[in-house]
């Protein structure tokens, strides 16, 4: 009975195992970890600092998500290449790509955005969906910012409205 309660709960949490990759990692480092930082996990990261191509659950103070990798990140700080999940912690980074949703203090983008960023400041290049915080900043939006401050470097000053509102604006800001 224990084993259908684990594998149905894997497959409901969309995690699949593979047999040729790890299910387990830990680590203290990157670089002080039962598998190098090379190897994709497929299960359960556990670390103080881990830094791993994954698909899988990564809980830590610091969790690193190298490569196309997706799952939840819960920890401090979460960083990731591109990342299709959940990322919850204080601060939340992605260098290209995240689809999903990063909640915490600091959310930062360096790519493409698409789906929700909550917390206090939320920071995008490219972003597509909601951003729900204090302060909302996106180069690009196809989407709504609401918060105290929110920013839009590409919406004119009211010249294409109601399509578009303006580059800042408090309480709420789209574009479409």
């Amino acid at each position: 009975m224990k084993k259908i309660l684990i594998l149905s709960s894997l497959v409901i949490g969309g995690v699949v195992v593979k047999a040729d990759e790890p299910f387990f990692q830990a680590s203290l480092t990157p670089d002080i970890a039962i598998y190098s930082k090379t190897t994709q996990i497929d299960g359960l990261a556990l670390s103080i600092w881990g830094e791993n191509p994954q698909h899988a659950l990564a809980l830590g103070i610091i969790n690193g998500s190298t490569g196309d990798s997706l799952g939840l990140s819960w920890g401090l700080v979460n960083y990731a290449d591109s990342y299709t999940g959940v990322a919850w912690g204080l601060v939340n980074v992605s260098q290209r790509n995240f689809i999903g949703w990063q909640d915490g203090v600091l959310n930062y983008s360096q790519g493409t955005f698409t789906g929700l960023q909550s917390g206090w400041i939320n920071v995008a290049q490219e972003f597509h969906g909601l951003q729900l915080g204090l302060l909302n900043y996106a180069e690009k939006l196809r989407g709504v910012q609401i918060g105290f401050v929110n920013i839009a470097r590409n919406n004119p000053w009211f010249k294409e409205f109601p399509d578009k509102l303006a580059t800042g604006f408090p309480i709420v800001n789209w574009s479409f």
